[in-house]
């Protein structure tokens, strides 16, 4: 958050220290990590940079090993493989999902959050139109820009009403906080969600 309000030498600090806190992961040896997995698509960007953001600092290298171990989930998880959750589990639910904009334009991170959706069972995805359009959360705009985060929310939640979802899946916290809020001011009975957290949930229906 620092970060996004231009506040770089606290955003420097705070780099520096997750770089201590994960020193031993970050070299080779019996510690070494083979990912740092982040589930926060706003995020994502700045850890996968810490090593630009450290340049000059005695913490670059080890802010680019950080950089270089930083997964999205839902990348990492495409990546690895999942076991699908079980159809006994199945529950019937029309989702959308919005893209959060550090996930899908800074990270370039897309087709994996519907590729897990798509895997629960009883999900039917409902593309959104402008998915990948600002809520207007964008970081902070929508403290520092509310008229402008304003009318970007207006548009996204009527896209949203167009598909008829009873779910709005979206990996990023801002975004989530920002279309419950504007789900709320419209009196729209709708869920907002995280995609992992609808994949959670169709794992323990599953047992």
């Amino acid at each position: 958050m620092h970060h996004h309000a231009g506040l770089d030498n606290e955003a420097k600090k705070f780099a520096a220290a997750n770089c201590v806190a994960f020193a031993d992961g970050l070299t080779d040896g019996p510690n070494k990590l083979d990912a740092i997995v982040n589930n926060a698509g706003g995020c994502g960007p700045v850890l996968k940079e810490y090593g630009h953001l450290l340049q000059g600092t005695p913490f670059e290298k080890q802010g680019e090993a950080f950089g270089s171990k930083v997964k999205d989930i839902h990348e990492w998880l495409a990546f690895t493989g999942i076991e699908p959750p079980p159809a006994a589990g199945a529950s019937q639910q029309v989702v959308t999902y919005h893209e959060s904009c550090h996930l899908c334009h800074g990270q370039k991170i897309s087709a994996q959050p519907r590729s897990l959706l798509r895997a629960i069972p009883g999900v039917r995805l409902v593309e959104l139109t402008e998915a990948a359009w600002c809520c207007g959360s964008a970081g902070i705009y929508n403290l520092t820009q509310p008229e402008m985060a304003g009318q970007l929310l207006q548009r996204k939640v009527d896209h949203i009403v167009s598909t008829r979802a009873e779910v709005v899946a979206t990996g990023n916290p801002g975004c989530l906080l920002q279309l419950i809020n504007g789900c709320r001011e419209r009196g729209l009975e709708l869920r907002v969600a995280h995609p992992i957290t609808l994949l959670a949930e169709a794992y323990r229906r599953g047992r």
